[in-house]
């Protein structure tokens, strides 16, 4: 059996996470992990020494020039996504790069035309997607269970979770939370629906807070650095669909509320759910019924990780359709485009 050439691009904290499934391949003779990439010449050793990996660089373009890749995972910070994406594809490799997708639609754009130029898968890192709670309510609403899912609700609060680094600094992340946060939940809730095409939406933003927060259980603890702190605290955004889908979102990485909050809730003709909870609300001959489906239905972080990777891989190699096309990375980027373009102007803003 032909093994699969692996590369990654970037070696932080999230890289981590992409080696669970590409390790479970390597374990089972159907992957060889060969090069990896980073411009921190001490942790991109580091890496290849804990995962193994042949070679190292800290230039992607030299890695792309020098290798022949199957698979590259790009795990960089945003700002780094469209030209790491680009060289990788570029270089014969069909590539996960890490949600979001791009700083803007525009690059999302080019990376999406640059895929299809080369011939080349490109998937994002939904990994949301990947999970089983999402597997269970995407069979309920090919069942019909939901019947028209007219209304959603799209959450992920943080108390005090502002991550710092670059990802306080918009040069390098493109946004705050939204982008950050709300892409998982927005992306989630666009896809259990059946992947309606947004039309419109209207947002706010807040900078009120900071990244200087009371310290708690639930806190993180961000020293001051290089990177300074320029984005939102909280944003609030209403979108609509073409097929009359109103979506109601909210993203914070710090805001006022007792504890972390992070769930999809979806309203339909027949029922509604909320994902985090998996109970089914409903009716049945004239009173209100709730049901739990049976087996695993929760998010569970390791696992979706190693789904989403074992699948990219199966994709790239034309085993499986792909889950988490390049070309809903783009509609995303537009929404969230539009979001931040409403909260400066104060109007809804039209997607196309």
């Amino acid at each position: 059996m032909k093994k699969t050439r692996i590369g990654i691009i970037g070696c932080g904290g999230i890289s981590q996470f992409h080696m669970l499934g590409y390790k479970q391949l390597e374990a089972e003779g159907k992957a060889e992990l060969v090069a990896c990439c980073d411009i921190d010449e001490k942790k991109v050793k580091a890496f290849a020494e804990k995962h193994g990996f042949q070679r190292t660089y800290t230039d992607c373009h030299e890695m792309m020039k020098a290798e022949q890749l199957d698979c590259v995972s790009v795990c960089v910070w945003n700002s780094a996504h469209k030209d790491c994406t680009i060289t990788a594809l570029r270089g014969g490799a069909n590539v996960l790069c890490e949600k979001p997708m791009a700083l803007n639609a525009k690059e999302a754009q080019e990376m999406y035309d640059e895929a299809q130029k080369a011939g080349k898968l490109l998937q994002l890192g939904f990994v949301r997607r990947f999970g089983e709670d999402a597997d269970t309510v995407k069979k309920l609403v090919a069942d019909g269970t939901f019947g028209d899912i007219y209304y959603a609700k799209a959450t992920y609060l943080r108390q005090n979770g502002c991550p710092g680094g670059w990802f306080g600094d918009r040069k390098f992340s493109g946004g705050g939370p939204l982008i950050d946060l709300g892409v998982h939940v927005i992306d989630l809730t666009r896809y259990l629906a059946g992947c309606p095409k947004p039309v419109s939406a209207y947002g706010v933003t807040y900078a009120n807070l900071g990244m200087h927060r009371a310290e708690s259980e639930m806190g993180w603890h961000v020293e001051e650095g290089e990177h300074p702190y320029n984005v939102e605290d909280l944003c609030a955004a209403m979108v609509r669909f073409d097929n009359g889908l109103t979506l109601s979102i909210e993203a914070s990485f710090n805001l006022n509320i007792e504890g972390d909050v992070g769930d999809v809730q979806l309203f339909g003709t027949k029922a509604g759910t909320s994902v985090g909870q998996m109970r089914i609300l409903t009716t049945k001959d004239g009173k209100f019924v709730t049901f739990t489906p049976e087996g695993e239905h929760s998010f569970r972080f390791s696992p979706a990780f190693t789904a989403e990777i074992i699948g990219f891989v199966d994709a790239a190699e034309g085993r499986r359709e792909c889950l988490a096309p390049a070309e809903d990375g783009v509609w995303l980027m537009k929404i969230i485009d539009a979001i931040y373009k409403s909260a400066k102007t104060g109007k809804s803003v039209a997607i196309k």
